[in-house]
């Protein structure tokens, strides 16, 4: 029988989609979705939610005794961008909610643990291309500090306290599904959007930043995957590299373009520019392949196929 799963930041972009998967895959009522605001009405009709700030420990644990809780997500945080403008609250969040995790799990009170890490983690003197899963890590963002600091705590407290805590290091994720939240990646999902709305999108990328990507549906597979691998076959306990495809703006407008002709994108760069700067063009994610099966699914072409298949449709 499927032990009760608690899913923290349930409302934002990954957090949506992993809860629906994986009520998909066990009972409803064994998926407990949480989040500070409510979301959409199916997500909050599709199961138990729970009004809950990750960053309440006396909150959080209160929810986890009341459903018996086995397994938590921690996908609340503050991405890339809106860190940038509000460092202290953002390393509050980030911080604050995965040592109230952790501490949980020290004390035996939840079993597994899932936290996600980010390409944000690498700096301007990790090398470019096909970065390595142990390499120079200076991150320059307070996103990325937080997760850096993040994959020392998960490690520590594992080799510690036994903690059996997983984290893989996101890459860009395309969804068609939800918004994302303020991500340096984020063209990539609007682009679609305003392909099909204006036919016209002003990128705050240059056209030939290429950074690492990922279809969402192959980022929860991989999500899932990891958390239901034998407890043996993980050998990483910072953070796995991940990876599906690597892309530029201009390539990514090139694809839209042969399916809506008449798309046209301009380029101006802002502050995330100096952001994604700062961070790889591609990944290398054998260790993940090695240890655990990681395959990716969906490359660029099939990806802006389903996006825009899936956007026409949802209009």
């Amino acid at each position: 029988m499927q032990k009760p799963i608690l899913i923290l930041g349930a409302c934002g972009q990954i957090g949506t989609e992993l809860t629906y998967a994986l009520r998909d895959k066990h009972d409803n009522d064994t998926i407990i979705a949480s989040d500070i605001r409510e979301g959409s009405e199916d997500l909050m009709s599709s199961g138990p939610f729970e009004l809950l700030d990750a960053t309440d420990y006396n909150a959080l644990e209160e929810v986890i005794a009341y459903y018996e809780i086995s397994e938590v997500y921690l996908m609340a945080a503050m991405l890339s961008a809106t860190a940038e403008k509000f460092p202290m609250r953002a390393w509050n969040l980030n911080m604050n909610s995965l040592f109230n995790v952790l501490n949980l799990a020290k004390e035996k009170k939840i079993d597994k643990v899932f936290w996600p890490s980010s390409i944000a983690v690498f700096g301007p003197n990790t090398p470019e291309n096909n970065t390595p899963q142990n390499t120079i890590m200076e991150p320059t963002t307070v996103y990325g500090i937080s997760k850096q600091s993040g994959e020392r705590w998960c490690n520590y407290y594992h080799h510690k306290y036994g903690v059996d805590v997983r984290s893989v290091r996101y890459p860009g994720l395309i969804s068609w599904k939800t918004m994302p939240g303020g991500g340096t990646t984020d063209y990539a999902v609007e682009i679609f959007h305003k392909a099909l709305s204006d036919g016209h999108y002003t990128c705050f990328l240059k056209e030939d930043t290429k950074l690492p990507m990922m279809f969402m549906d192959d980022a929860i597979r991989g999500t899932i995957m990891l958390m239901e691998s034998n407890e043996e076959d993980i050998k990483i306990r910072s953070a796995y590299n991940l990876s599906a495809m690597s892309f530029t703006p201009a390539e990514i407008a090139d694809n839209i373009q042969r399916i809506v002709p008449d798309f046209e994108i301009t380029y101006i760069p802002d502050f995330r520019q100096e952001i994604a700067d700062s961070w790889p063009s591609s990944i290398d994610d054998s260790i993940a392949r090695r240890d655990w099966g990681w395959q990716p699914e969906f490359d660029l072409e099939r990806t802006s196929e389903l996006m825009l298949r899936n956007l026409k449709n949802k209009d």
